[in-house]
């Protein structure tokens, strides 16, 4: 699979959600068969379609203090957080590449934080029930799709930086007690999250799952 690259940098939420739309639309319309937009947001909290909102842990007065907007989207699962130590990818894909098939799209995303995290010597796992990727029973990539149209936008976020975590606390990830940690605290060493972008890339273009369409 190709896809067609946006990268975003360091972008507030809402227009990285305003700027999925038109890709997703782009897609539909057949101007190419894949959109991939990467991005870092500024820090934000958003809640899918099954999320409760006891799992702000915060108050709204301590969220205003510390800048950190909060948007109920359409994409699946309950909460979480995003934030610049954080590489956002939000693959926007005629699901006709993966069969029709939501869990395979699903289970292709986690293989790429999966493979991503090989590459640095690191064993990343499933956990049975959940989505995302896992290292000892910690997060560190959590995942959430919207469909529409057969055509997916929302996706998949990778923990890189340890300093971004504290923000998980503010929420109960997921709606669940876990633990999230990041690339960094797993190597215990500084990783730029522009060395990262490219590899992902790779790994989502070359691994197996979806076909080209």
């Amino acid at each position: 699979m190709r896809f067609k690259i946006f990268d975003l940098g360091l972008v507030d939420y809402k227009n990285a959600w305003d700027f999925q739309r038109e890709v997703h639309q782009a897609v539909k319309n057949k101007f190419y068969s894949a959109g991939l937009v990467l991005c870092q947001h500024n820090p934000v909290i958003t809640l899918g379609r099954t999320a409760n909102k006891n799992n702000i842990l915060a108050s709204e007065a301590d969220l205003k203090t510390k800048g950190i907007q909060v948007y109920q989207i359409e994409r699946g699962g309950d909460i979480t957080y995003h934030g610049p130590g954080q590489l956002t990818l939000y693959p926007v894909i005629d699901l006709a590449c993966f069969k029709k098939d939501i869990h395979l799209f699903l289970r292709y995303l986690e293989q790429a934080a999966i493979g991503l995290l090989s590459e640095f010597g690191i064993e990343g796992k499933r956990i049975s029930g959940l989505t995302g990727a896992w290292v000892n029973g910690q997060k560190v990539a959590s995942i959430g799709i919207a469909i529409k149209n057969w055509v997916t936008y929302h996706g998949l976020s990778i923990n890189i930086k340890e300093y971004d975590l504290l923000n998980f606390g503010l929420i109960k990830p997921c709606g669940m007690d876990i633990k999230m940690t990041s690339l960094e605290t797993l190597l215990k060493k500084d990783v730029q999250i522009g060395d990262i972008k490219e590899r992902v890339v790779h790994i989502m273009e070359s691994q197996q799952g979806g076909n080209h369409g």
